[in-house]
């Protein structure tokens, strides 16, 4: 278990875990998801983690078919612009390695915004919490337990 899936189970969140065998070797933790576990890589999102001009870790839900539009997450946070965050400070603070960070159950509660494209599915796919690991949850239960905004944030 991990600490996201502990967090959907305490709160009975409905959920589906898909497990697959991660190949080290893969160039896109989430692209490798998609294809492993034969899913619309549009369905699948990465979670990534920004920094603002102050230092303050936002937490960025996108699908793994894009990247994350900076200008379009630091408007969504109301700060003056942002940058992907030092990987170590993104580990230390949720308490995950890279490619297995999930937007649940991290160890610090981040500011969370995830992509308006995941309204449009009736479920998405996010990682777990460990590579091979994948969580499918509706997206506004996604929203509700990591009390994430909905913003345009990714781009194709």
């Amino acid at each position: 278990m991990t600490p996201a899936l502990d967090l959907l189970k305490k709160v009975r969140a409905e959920h589906r875990v898909h497990i697959y065998e991660h190949d080290p070797k893969a160039a896109s933790y989430g692209l490798e998801a998609a294809e492993k576990l034969a899913l619309e890589p549009a369905q699948v999102f990465k979670t990534l983690l920004a920094a603002s001009e102050k230092g303050e870790l936002l937490v960025a839900v996108v699908p793994v078919v894009g990247s994350l539009d900076l200008k379009g997450l630091a408007h969504a946070a109301g700060v003056k612009k942002v940058e992907m965050a030092d990987p170590a400070a993104a580990q230390r603070s949720t308490g995950y390695l890279l490619g297995g960070i999930s937007p649940l159950g991290q160890k610090k509660r981040l500011r969370t915004f995830i992509d308006n494209s995941a309204q449009g599915f009736a479920t998405i796919y996010v990682s777990a919490g460990r590579r091979g690991l994948e969580v499918e949850l509706a997206p506004a239960v996604l929203a509700e337990h990591t009390q994430a905004k909905f913003a345009d944030i990714g781009r194709p």
